[in-house]
């Protein structure tokens, strides 16, 4: 991908993004390949102008719709976690948002497809990753809860907006070796990770986040 299409000086400099990766490793992301993409992916152009001097502070900011752009560690750590997958041929990810995380994504998976509801943020997320050159990107604008039963399994679903309950209703999607990765709760929330085997399923509490709350439907 041609990441200086989206461009960038001052506060999106070299250095600024090294704090970040520093910052980033001290919070305990370990994966090199994961950390090497985060410093080249330009989360400024992500994100509104008036606030990019914020991109890469370690907290979530508005993407306009009600919307935010998660915080770089949870970003980071969600990738982290998606590459432990057995393949890395097809990610489903639930909520596209500014397009960042499926920009992240799309470097390690041959295909990402990405579901959005919103059709503002649709419709910028698919200029932004036009731009890049992220061919292997499909994005819809459709009901993301629902999943996409026609183009799984998948290796790894991404839920980037927390559901009420646990989405079992995505399992049927999920290739065996797969992972799903996703925050869960309402005012409480907590990111969790259910892995198919051969075997059966196997669900892992994570950690504490903080996400939008993942809603049907379109707008």
């Amino acid at each position: 991908m041609n990441f200086s299409e989206l461009g960038g000086t001052g506060m999106t400099s070299a250095r600024t993004r090294a704090r970040m990766i520093d910052r980033l490793k001290q919070q305990g992301i370990s994966d090199a390949r994961v950390l090497a993409i985060m410093g080249e992916v330009p989360r400024h152009a992500f994100v509104d102008e008036a606030i990019s001097h914020k991109a890469y502070d370690d907290t979530a900011l508005p993407i306009g719709f009600g919307q935010t752009i998660s915080q770089p560690y949870i970003v980071a750590r969600m990738t982290e976690i998606a590459l432990g997958a057995a393949r890395h041929d097809k990610v489903l990810e639930i909520g596209t948002g500014c397009g960042y995380q499926t920009t992240l994504l799309a470097q390690f998976f041959k295909t990402v497809y990405s579901i959005e509801r919103i059709g503002g943020l649709s419709r910028v997320a698919r200029e932004r990753l036009s731009k890049l050159g992220a061919y292997n990107a499909r994005l819809r604008h459709a009901d993301g809860s629902k999943g996409l039963a026609e183009s799984a399994p998948f290796d790894v679903i991404m839920l980037t907006a927390a559901a009420p309950i646990p989405p079992e209703n995505l399992l049927d999607q999920l290739a065996v070796g797969g992972r799903l990765i996703f925050p869960v709760g309402t005012d409480e929330q907590e990111l969790r990770l259910i892995e198919r085997r051969e075997e059966g399923l196997l669900e892992s509490r994570l950690e504490k986040v903080k996400f939008v709350p993942l809603l049907p439907g379109l707008a």
